[in-house]
């Protein structure tokens, strides 16, 4: 059998055995995979590099597929190459426990690198997997050792590229030159419900072309060779990320489909499989048929990828002896472990009746940290000036050449991918996305910052996170109505509430800067989910943990910071963040009226909720039916701290422009009004 022929196999080989199970499924989407299945293989055949029997070799290609919908494509390719999914698996594809769900999702199929189906977040992952490679060669490579030295990939939809989110990776992907990164657009001018002509006619190549993308046209999506020609030509453009637009047929093949939305979103029929089939040539029975050729074409993919890796540890082993010192660092890099001594430099902070502002103290924590820990990498939406999250000293990830004349502040190690700021520009939306596609990447602990009320922008890649695991730490700051004269557009009330409702999210609100020093240990070393610091804009007392509890109750989620006398409270005042310190200043005037008050700062609800109930019974007795909780939010989610009897001092509608103090007294967060509740309560 001829090189085209086998080719012209493995093709069709990919095709039906994708459009088999999502058949069987009677559920699925056969047209991507009809259509995309070409240039899949074109790639994975002849340029992606990676090791079906060991998926998390570090310096493989990446492959995202971002039109998620098409997952099937992806579960052919990686039984095909012999990934651990057998048959059985390809026939239980979208059914319960199986690995092949609807969408492909990391951590559940071997080979998936990150959870798509969202449209527009695989597109922003790839630019953050992208990135890590650029910042992990600039730090770790040496002449003669490219040990960092993967692509990209990633197959891309109309549907990804009308997402907002796409747009503002892919700008930031030009402006940063990531030559590593190369996208096939499968573009084939239908949607779910219809033709793109009716919502999306741009001129595609030229719009990537001015955010600097190189782009590349093949006309016909069944051509190997020029699809190959086009790979090879963008891997030859270093200086720039790469789109190849590919004019494809959604649901190739099929008769009475093709080129229409039928084919999109629901199987094609068992009559319609059949007419396809015969259609192109296929045997109509056995369903699920690999011919044995295919099959022995697929898995040259085992032999040319445990070769290669064999190729790089050998490459590193030599490293290891000319670099013992970096060699050592990327490994603990790559095996996502903290160095010894990390943390020994985090500050303790004394006692303040002014304080600071938890943002503040975060900042000055974070550049404690940051020279003893290399893979802490990231920043902000355009905000370091007001997030203090720039990284002092360790210079900004740039294009190299960059003009960076109206540059101030962090830029002390040069314009290049070596530096560790990372200038996200006001992209929240991208910025969350790209941040999962560092961590997923491996070898980097990002960060990302922005105000709490731009959490909003970033709800879907705050989601994926936590359905990825993924070690991603998020810095909110400016968390209440103290932000002040901004006004009601700025001031978030319901945001809290609503990012402690994501499963598997850490949420901290931590009160002081002590506390706030143990929020970033935590999160450091928390490394199965991200983590939220949620962080005030105004100066905070920095309480006396000689007199009070010493902030690593933060651990817990929740502490008894201050007790009343001997320990047997009549009321129990619960707060977050800046109201600790208001709920701290009642208590004074309470105990002066003789009323025995505890006061539990309740930082993480997350933590608090998996202690043993023996702790959480300690802390909130069910003896106390007097309880208070004080957030400057909504209340949503308080009362199953409050219990029957309860109370929750908060905030019900959208905030003002006025100054912070004036709007926190009209508010009601004054030591007064929490007096009066608290005596109410009491009756």
């Amino acid at each position: 059998m001829d090189n085209q022929t086998l080719d012209a196999l493995c093709v069709d080989t990919l095709r039906f055995l994708s459009i088999d199970a999502v058949q069987l499924a009677h559920s699925g989407h056969p047209g991507l995979p009809l259509g995309a299945a070409p240039m899949a293989y074109a790639l994975w055949s002849r340029f992606l590099r990676h090791n079906p029997a060991n998926p998390a070799w570090f310096d493989r290609d990446r492959f995202v597929l971002s039109a998620g919908h098409g997952s099937m494509l992806l579960y052919s390719l990686l039984h095909l190459t012999g990934y651990d999914l057998p048959l059985e698996e390809i026939k239980r594809f979208r059914q319960w426990g199986s690995r092949t769900p609807g969408h492909p999702e990391r951590g559940l199929t071997p080979g998936v690198e990150t959870t798509t189906g969202p449209l527009g977040q695989g597109f922003a992952n790839g630019v953050g997997m992208a990135i890590a490679q650029a910042h992990l060669a600039a730090r770790y490579n040496r002449p003669g050792y490219d040990i960092v030295d993967h692509y990209t990939y990633g197959i891309v939809s109309d549907g990804d590229l009308m997402e907002g989110v796409a747009s503002e990776a892919a700008s930031l992907a030009g402006h940063l030159r990531l030559g590593k990164l190369v996208y096939l657009y499968d573009d084939n001018q239908v949607t779910l419900s219809a033709g793109t002509s009716i919502a999306f006619t741009e001129d595609r190549a030229q719009r990537f072309r001015a955010y600097g993308w190189h782009t590349q046209c093949v006309e016909d999506g069944n051509d190997l060779a020029t699809i190959g020609q086009a790979l090879a030509h963008a891997r030859a453009e270093t200086q720039r990320p790469s789109l190849i637009l590919v004019h494809t047929h959604l649901g190739y093949g099929s008769p009475n489909k093709q080129d229409t939305y039928k084919a999109h979103g629901s199987p094609l029929g068992e009559e319609e499989v059949r007419l396809t089939k015969q259609n192109l040539g296929w045997p109509i029975e056995p369903a699920f048929y690999i011919p044995a050729a295919a099959q022995t074409r697929f898995h040259r993919a085992r032999v040319e990828g445990s070769q290669q890796e064999a190729e790089w540890n050998a490459l590193i082993a030599s490293y290891t002896q000319a670099f013992p010192v970096l060699a050592e660092e990327l490994q603990q890099t790559m095996q996502g472990e903290l160095p010894d001594g990390w943390d020994r430099d985090i500050p303790h902070f004394p006692a303040d009746a002014t304080g600071m502002a938890t943002r503040f103290a975060s900042g000055r924590v974070m550049n404690a940290i940051a020279p003893h820990l290399p893979a802490l990498f990231g920043g902000s939406a355009d905000l370091d000036p007001s997030t203090f999250t720039a990284l002092s000293g360790l210079g900004d990830f740039a294009a190299p050449g960059a003009d960076a004349h109206d540059r101030q502040g962090s830029n002390g190690g040069g314009w290049n991918h070596a530096g560790r700021n990372l200038h996200f520009g006001v992209r929240e939306h991208a910025m969350g996305a790209i941040l999962n596609g560092l961590a997923a990447h491996g070898g980097i602990i990002p960060f990302g910052a922005t105000f709490l009320i731009f959490s909003d922008y970033m709800r879907p890649p705050i989601r994926l996170a936590a359905l990825m695991h993924l070690h991603v730490i998020l810095v909110f700051t400016h968390d209440s109505l103290a932000l002040g004269e901004d006004g009601s557009t700025h001031q978030p009330v319901e945001q809290l509430a609503s990012l402690r409702s994501v499963p598997g999210l850490h949420v901290m609100r931590p009160a002081d800067a002590n506390e706030t020093a143990q929020a970033w240990r935590l999160a450091l070393e928390t490394k199965d989910r991200p983590t939220a610091l949620v962080l005030t804009r105004q100066d905070v007392p920095t309480f006396d943990r000689t007199r009070f509890a010493a902030a690593d109750g933060l651990r817990r989620g929740g502490y008894v910071l201050a007790d009343a006398p001997g320990g047997e409270p009549a009321l129990i005042l619960i707060a977050t963040g800046s109201e600790v310190a208001l709920a701290m200043a009642a208590r004074e005037q309470l105990l002066a009226r003789h009323i025995a008050v505890r006061v539990v700062s309740l930082p993480c609800w997350t933590l608090f909720d998996a202690q043993e109930q023996a702790y959480r019974d300690a802390v909130l007795p069910a003896s106390v039916g007097a309880r208070l909780a004080i957030e400057a939010g909504v209340a949503q989610g308080w009362h199953r701290y409050i219990g029957d009897r309860g109370g929750v001092l908060g905030i019900d509608g959208y905030g003002a422009s006025a100054p912070a103090d004036v709007l926190l007294r009209e508010y009601g967060f004054t030591v007064d009004n929490v007096c009066a509740r608290a005596l109410a309560l009491l009756g």
